[in-house]
């Protein structure tokens, strides 16, 4: 397929096949998926419609897993099987053929001037026989208005009044601006394949203190693997021995080498740079981290646009109009008014091709995919083109603080007793938090292990969302909860009050630990903004994009930290009151949503865009429409630049589009302008967005020099 019409084209034909339905043709990667009642229809029946087409197709390779639940989906893939150089193509011999053809019919009418119309009558016979079988059993498959068969109308038409020479003229620029589609197309879909070819194919397995190897696509969860210096990590999983540096620019974009050693996460597809690594493997080879890539971007370019979806609508009506246009312009005028048949029907014929509506509807599928090309080779995963659109045009970013804004890794800095000792606060806490993944409870946790303090058994644990973290000690309830929450229960001491405002002033988040609802101690901990917060947001109000954080903090912290980094601030919120702050903003303007928690789910998904930091929760990697796999608030705005980059490419590519077609049919029209120009202003204007939309590729982000 060299153009998205050939994938409505099929689709449309797929849905004539009786039990066919839910047939989807993803244009990016060549695949077909639908479901099929295979009892009243064989599969075959389904390729041999898509071979009638004229397109080659062959089920998809495993482990491609295309859609639905197993044993109600098929898959398959529409295109030649065996891959070959563009040039070795049936297009490209087609091409040359015609090409030949026309070249000898030119020096034959050179010769024998009365020999003219005979000299290209092979050239264009030929291209019709190919298009034109093409354009019949497309239209018998429900598409009658096929670029193919305004191709063969307008060639027979030439043919009948004499115009031979640009019969044929015509149908080789098709075949070449075919054939430069196709080469277009197949560069765009490069990216996905070289994603897939990250992952080395064979892994060294350890077993019994000894490495053999194995094919990575059938290591398990749990499995030992020994990464040698210069290797290629071979699965997503964690160090379990050695020190290294490993270079993740492949996967996540990242230039610099990451240091790792015991327990520190890997990447299937990065470079092991240094020292020798054993990785315990934590995710099967379907479910690694390209896998998901992979599986992300194929999903965001099946995923249509608004503005190709309006397109596609569009040209459904615009091509049947066009086409009543270009006959009436043939049978009018010598009706009517006494015209030559001759010079209007030429007329007519020359409008028809102009009407083909391909570049048009090339114009946004063709950006986008660009788009999402270069956001992946940057570590920006968006999830459709809808989505690429949509964050362009937001207006106000809000961010939740920890784990986005913050690193997500506090510590704890200042203990106050208010009864017992620092260790009896600090085991309280930690026996609480025992098993809390909240950021502030690991820190309790770390700073109670790194003092050696031993956890006490603890029984009827809960959480109060947003408020405390309860569980039954010794007998006793013991709360660790926010000082708002530990005042509702009994009152601070005046000099806890005045710690929780002098340590809240300098950014900490504090907690009360309460025995009995009676306050015991007071823990303080901060979590660090991220190195490249601060340039992130100056990058985004650069952009003219209002940032604001919303976070569940006190608002003493929230201030102190939105101070530091420039931006307005929301604080002490729940989930619900996050929801309520983004769907206010979002009655004003297209608003974003970046955070990286479970809490954060709700708001992620009721903004106009909602964006994951890499390393957040699964639950928010799925909410969100995008991920920011090198978690940096710099990509943020990296992202709202690529978008409008893309925006701005559409724009250029529709104008372009229609700008030809206007020109050239007011100059077919009143005959400036014939058949073999006709034809340049739609392979042409698509031959141009093609190209266009590959300068995509070549996007340079501005916030590059500061990562």
């Amino acid at each position: 397929m060299d153009c998205p019409s050939c994938a409505s084209k099929i689709e449309t034909a797929v849905g004539r096949v009786r039990g066919a339905r839910d047939i989807r043709v993803n244009y990016g990667t060549q695949i077909l998926a639908f479901r099929l009642d295979e009892a009243a229809t064989p599969r075959t029946a389904v390729e041999e419609q898509v071979r009638r087409l004229g397109y080659g197709i062959a089920p998809v390779e495993a482990p491609q897993v295309v859609a639905g639940e197993p044993g109600t989906a098929a898959g398959s893939e529409a295109r030649n099987p065996g891959r070959h150089p563009w040039w070795q193509g049936a297009k490209a011999r087609l091409a040359a053929l015609l090409a030949a053809l026309t070249a000898a019919g030119f020096a034959v009418s050179v010769s024998v001037p009365a020999l003219d119309h005979w000299a290209y009558l092979p050239a264009a016979l030929l291209g019709l026989a190919f298009f034109g079988r093409k354009a019949i059993t497309a239209a018998r498959a429900g598409s009658p208005f096929s670029i193919e068969m305004l191709m063969s109308i307008a060639t027979v038409g030439a043919i009948a009044i004499g115009a031979t020479s640009e019969g044929a003229v015509v149908v080789l620029l098709f075949t070449i601006g075919e054939l430069l589609e196709g080469v277009a197309a197949g560069r765009a879909r490069a990216g996905i394949e070289a994603l897939g070819a990250l992952v080395p194919r064979t892994a060294l397995l350890v077993e019994g203190g000894t490495a053999r190897e194995v094919a990575a696509a059938h290591l398990n969860v749990g499995d030992l693997v020994l990464v040698r210096p210069g290797d290629r990590v071979s699965a997503d999983g964690e160090v379990v021995e050695g020190e290294s540096e490993v270079d993740e620019s492949p996967v996540t974009g990242e230039s610099v080498p990451v240091p790792k050693a015991e327990c520190a996460s890997v990447f299937a597809g990065s470079i092991n740079a240094s020292g020798m690594l054993q990785v315990r493997v934590t995710k099967p080879a379907s479910d690694n981290t390209i896998a998901r890539i992979i599986r992300l971007v194929e999903e965001a370019q099946e995923a249509k646009a608004p503005t190709a979806r309006f397109i596609e609508r569009f040209s459904a009506i615009y091509t049947p109009i066009a086409v009543a246009m270009a006959t009436l312009v043939a049978v009018a005028p010598p009706l009517l008014l006494g015209g030559a048949w001759e010079t209007w029907v030429y007329r007519g014929l020359a409008l028809l091709l102009v009407a083909c509506p391909c570049a048009l509807v090339l114009s946004t599928p063709a950006a986008i995919a660009s788009g999402l090309a270069v956001g992946t080779r940057r570590g920006l995963l968006v999830k459709g083109g809808g989505a690429l659109e949509a964050i362009g045009r937001v207006r106000t970013v809000a961010f939740d603080k920890t784990g986005t804004l913050t690193e997500g890794r506090p510590r704890v800095t200042d203990v106050l007793v208010l009864t017992g000792s620092e260790r009896t606060v600090l085991g309280l806490a930690a026996t609480v938090e025992n098993g809390s993944n909240h950021p502030l409870g690991r820190a309790i946790l770390e700073r109670a292990a790194a003092d050696g303090i031993p956890l006490r058994p603890a029984k009827d644990s809960r959480a109060i969302p947003g408020k405390a973290v309860e569980a039954v000690v010794t007998g006793k309830r013991v709360s660790v909860g926010s000082p708002r929450y530990a005042t509702e229960q009994a009152p601070l001491p005046v000099d806890a009050e005045r710690a929780v405002a002098e340590w809240e002033g300098q950014g900490n988040a504090v907690v009360v630990v309460s025995v009995d609802s009676a306050p015991t101690g007071l823990i303080a901990v901060r979590d660090e903004p991220r190195a490249d917060a601060a340039a992130g947001i100056r990058a985004l109000h650069d952009l003219g994009v209002r940032a604001v954080m919303l976070t569940g903090d006190n608002p003493r912290t929230g201030k102190a930290i939105a101070t530091a980094l420039g931006l307005d601030v929301q604080a002490g919120l729940l989930p619900e009151d996050k929801l309520r702050e983004i769907s206010a903003l979002k009655a004003q303007a297209p608003v974003a949503m970046v955070g990286d928690g479970i809490n954060d789910a709700p708001a992620l998904a009721a903004a106009s865009v909602g964006v994951a930091m890499g390393s957040g929760t699964d639950v928010a990697l799925e909410t969100a429409d995008a991920a920011l796999l090198n978690n940096r608030v710099l990509d943020v705005a990296a992202l709202v630049g690529l978008s409008r980059a893309t925006l701005a490419n559409i724009h250029q590519n529709v104008a372009i589009a229609l700008g030809l077609k206007a020109v050239f049919l007011v100059t077919t029209v009143v005959g400036i302008t014939g058949l073999w120009p006709a034809v340049l202003a739609d392979t042409g204007a698509t031959v141009l967005v093609t190209l266009n939309a590959l300068r995509l590729l070549g996007y340079r982000f501005q916030m590059a020099a500061v990562c």
